[in-house]
């Protein structure tokens, strides 16, 4: 792909997160607890996780093997902590899960399309079209942005993955009551996973300073901003005041 194609697929895929974030404030996207028999065919959860993450991971790997940036840094740095967050997510969050719920075939399918495309514009901005500072090497790692975009990613992943343990925790084994997470971030949001995914991200982004870990960003505030609007409004009419100051996905703000 040559680099006038790599921008425009950049600017074409700005313009839908756009049009995704607002169609989202309208429809809600058929997986979780908002999955409908209207979304049509569906597989296990377990399954629908692996084969939706993992095509990004192998996209990753094949591109970076292909680059010839192989201990290169920082490209090092930003595909092993890329691909740190797609292997738990591929590979152990899955196995993880509790219960049977299932994911509609054409959720999946979606989310594989936009992760391959995802993968493909990370690893251009990377190794095919790398910011010019990248030929400091491992000098590059000693920035502010470097520093401050590698600790805000450990800190996102950290609410991340520990807000997936809080719900994973909420019901006893038979249990099938329905409970408003407390814990952790969940003090402040009622998306606190997403929360600590939107975090995750805009550490990547800080620290590659890539557009395309920019907008990785976009995309991933256009899919989880509405979707943890819908889930506070659903606690609302579920749990009315017990859900009292909390903000939706950003705490104290939104």
């Amino acid at each position: 792909m040559g680099a006038e194609t790599y921008s425009m697929v950049l600017w074409a895929m700005a313009g839908i997160a756009v049009f995704v974030f607002i169609a989202l404030y309208f429809i809600k996207a058929g997986y979780g607890i908002f999955r409908t028999k209207a979304w049509g065919l569906s597989i296990p959860n377990k399954a629908a996780w692996v084969l939706m993450e993992a095509p990004v991971f192998f996209v990753m790997l094949w591109l970076w093997a292909d680059s010839g940036y192989t201990t290169e840094m920082p490209q090092l740095l930003c595909l092993l902590l890329f691909q740190l967050h797609y292997f738990q997510r591929s590979f152990v969050f899955p196995f993880l899960m509790k219960g049977k719920s299932r994911m509609p075939i054409a959720i999946m399918l979606m989310g594989i399309v936009f992760n391959v495309i995802n993968g493909i514009l990370q690893g251009g901005g990377l190794f095919s079209f790398p910011p010019a500072a990248y030929a400091e090497g491992a000098a590059y790692l000693l920035r502010p942005n470097a520093i401050v975009g590698t600790v805000v990613f450990f800190l996102g992943m950290a609410i991340n993955m520990h807000s997936d343990h809080v719900i994973r925790h909420l019901r006893k084994p038979g249990d099938t009551r329905h409970y408003l997470p407390q814990k952790g971030f969940y003090r402040y949001v009622t998306s606190a996973n997403y929360f600590g995914e939107l975090v995750e991200w805009t550490g990547f982004a800080i620290l590659a300073a890539t557009p395309a870990a920019w907008l990785f960003v976009v995309w991933t505030a256009a899919n989880l901003v509405p979707r943890a609007a819908a889930i506070h409004r659903h606690y609302r009419e579920e749990f009315g005041n017990a859900v009292g100051t909390r903000k939706r996905i950003i705490p104290f703000v939104y």
